[in-house]
């Protein structure tokens, strides 16, 4: 299977390293204008899902002010704790740059399904148990299709547990099932191609 085939691990370890050594300096002014725009910390390391029993600490730019948490879905809840920075780093996803020391490290691939939060594996373990058989990545094609559809349901809900129950019931499963489909289709061309559909997405 591909998906967590020799192949696909040298596939994203040779990218990662060519794209932070191509970045680097992307980077370097990223964390200088964090610093200087909102202050420590630069980092922001999530607790997240790589398998239905696993977690790791999923590496970002710090998007948010200090004090708040990433306890539960995006929505409009969290638009006011956005820091100075992060609304620019979130909309061009330069916020997920630094998951690709997660990628070195071997905790995530480029494509795959978007690691999730642990609660969300233990109210959905027969969801999760399938969707995890692929390593998270940092795209893939629940991010490239769902993510509009999610910002549409979610940024107009201004209450965290309606936000909560929003999530669950319009975007959770529907994103799952994009997920399973990679699953059965994954190959490193498909790879390539959502790879550059997310720059592409990004970009526009």
């Amino acid at each position: 299977m591909y998906n967590s085939s020799v192949r696909k691990r040298i596939f994203d370890f040779c990218i990662s390293i060519f794209l932070i050594f191509l970045f680097l300096p992307l980077l370097i002014l990223i964390c200088l204008w964090i610093l200087w725009s909102d202050g420590r910390p630069i980092f922001f390391i999530s607790k997240r899902m790589k398998t239905s029993t696993k977690s790791f600490g999923i590496f970002k730019f710090r998007t948010m002010k200090l004090g708040a948490n990433d306890g539960n879905a995006t929505g409009g809840n969290k638009n006011r704790l956005i820091s100075r920075s992060g609304f620019l780093l979130r909309k061009y996803r330069l916020d997920e740059l630094p998951q690709l020391f997660n990628i070195i490290k071997g905790d995530m691939s480029f494509v795959g399904p978007r690691p999730p939060l642990e609660k969300y594996v233990i109210m959905f373990p027969k969801i999760y148990n399938e969707v995890l058989k692929s390593k998270p990545g940092v795209t893939g094609l629940a991010s490239i299709y769902m993510s509009d559809y999610e910002a549409k349901v979610l940024n107009n809900v201004d209450n965290p547990r309606e936000v909560e129950e929003k999530y669950i019931s319009c975007c959770l499963k529907k994103k799952a099932t994009l997920d399973l489909a990679y699953q059965q289709s994954a190959s490193m061309c498909f790879d390539v191609y959502l790879m550059l559909a997310t720059l592409a997405k990004s970009l526009r």
